[in-house]
C-alpha cells in the first residue's frame, strides 16, 4: 500500500514553514505519511499530485487576495474548503456570527462603498479611552494599532490608518481596545477535526498608543487551562459557524482545524475572531498539540 500524500502549503517568507509548525512533517512521517511543503504560488508545483494540501501560515495572501483564491479554488483536494476560507478572509463574517447571537467586540465599520472623508472617519471613533483600528482582510502580519482619543496626535494617526485602508479597497473596522486585556490575556481556543485539543493565552496583543503606530505583538503566548465557560463559548461559537457554512455551501464541513479567539468583556466572553487558515496553532505550547494535530491530518490523509 503506497503512502498517502500531504502537502503542507506556506508562503514564500516562511518556505520551511513557521518555526511552530516545523514540528509537523517528521510526526506524519511518523504516522506513515508522505510530506512535502509548498509555497502556494509556487508555478513547478503539480497540485494535481499533491495529494492533501493543508494550508498554513500564507502571510502574503491578503494583498494578492484574488489570486490567492484562484489558486485555492484550482487545488483538488485542499484543506479547509476554499469557499469557507473565501468567507472566513474577510472579518464580515463577524457580523453573521453577531446575527446568530454571538457576543462579538462592538465594531463600527468604516466600508470603502461610503467615500468617507477624513472628518468622517474622525467622528466614528469613540469619544473617549483606548482604541484600535484594523483592516477587515489582513494575515498576521498586516496593520493593526491601537490609539488614544485622549490625544490629537493618536487620533490623527488613526485617521491616516483607518483612511490607507480604505485606500486599498478593503474596509477599516474600529474596536474598543478591552482594558481586561491588560489583565488576563486574549484566549484561542484550538480545534482539530471538530475536536477541542488545546488552548492558550496570550499576552497584552498591542502596545500602549505612545508612537504613530503602536507595534503588534501575536507570539506572546502559553498554555492555558480551559474553563467550563470558555469551552462553553467555544462550542457556542462552533454551532454559529457551522450553521453559517451550511448556508454558504449547502451542507456542513469538519474543519481540519479552527482557532477561535476570545476575551472577557464587560459582562461575558466575547467574540475577537474565528480562523480557519494563515493562523498560529501554538503547536509547541503544549506538549500534546503538535501529535493531536498530526492525528487530525494523517486521519484525513487516509480517509
Amino acid at each position: 500500500m503506497s503512502k498517502p500524500t500531504v502537502t503542507l502549503v506556506t508562503g514564500r517568507e516562511l518556505p520551511e514553514l513557521s518555526e511552530d509548525d516545523q514540528v509537523l512533517p517528521p510526526l506524519l512521517e511518523a504516522r506513515g505519511v508522505e510530506v512535502q511543503i509548498a509555497c502556494w504560488d509556487d508555478p513547478e508545483v503539480a497540485w494535481d499530485d499533491a495529494g492533501l494540501c493543508i494550508i498554513r501560515t500564507v502571510p502574503d495572501y491578503a494583498p494578492r487576495r484574488k489570486e490567492f483564491f484562484e489558486w485555492a479554488h484550482s487545488v483538488p483536494k485542499l484543506l479547509n474548503n476554499p469557499t469557507i476560507l473565501e468567507w472566513n478572509s474577510d472579518k464580515h463574517y463577524l457580523q453573521e456570527l453577531t446575527a446568530r447571537g454571538l457576543p462579538t467586540i462592538e465594531t463600527t465599520w468604516l466600508e470603502v462603498e461610503q467615500d468617507l472623508s477624513k472628518h468622517q472617519v474622525h467622528t466614528r471613533f469613540p469619544a473617549g479611552g483606548d482604541f484600535v483600528v484594523k483592516p477587515a482582510v489582513s494575515s498576521g502580519k498586516h496593520s493593526t494599532g491601537r490609539y488614544t482619543a485622549r490625544e490629537a496626535y493618536s487620533r490623527m494617526a488613526a485617521i491616516q490608518h483607518a483612511m490607507q485602508i480604505l485606500e486599498n479597497g478593503h474596509a477599516a473596522m474600529v474596536q474598543r481596545y478591552l482594558e481586561s486585556m491588560e489583565k488576563r490575556g486574549e484566549i484561542s481556543l484550538i480545534f482539530f477535526n471538530g475536536l477541542l485539543s488545546h488552548a492558550v493565552e496570550k499576552d497584552t496583543i498591542l502596545d500602549s498608543p505612545t508612537g504613530p503606530r503602536p507595534e503588534v505583538h501575536r507570539n506572546r503566548a502559553h498554555a492555558h487551562a480551559i474553563t467550563q465557560g470558555e469551552r462553553t463559548r467555544g462550542e457556542d461559537v462552533r454551532a454559529a459557524l457551522h450553521a453559517s457554512i451550511k448556508d454558504l455551501i449547502g451542507r456542513d464541513e469538519q474543519l481540519i482545524y479552527c482557532r477561535i479567539d476570545m476575551v472577557a468583556g464587560d459582562d461575558d466572553l466575547e467574540i475577537l475572531e474565528v480562523s480557519l487558515f494563515d493562523c498560529n496553532l501554538y503547536l509547541t505550547s503544549d506538549p500534546k498539540a503538535a501529535e493531536a494535530f498530526a492525528d487530525a491530518i494523517a486521519m484525513r490523509a487516509f480517509w
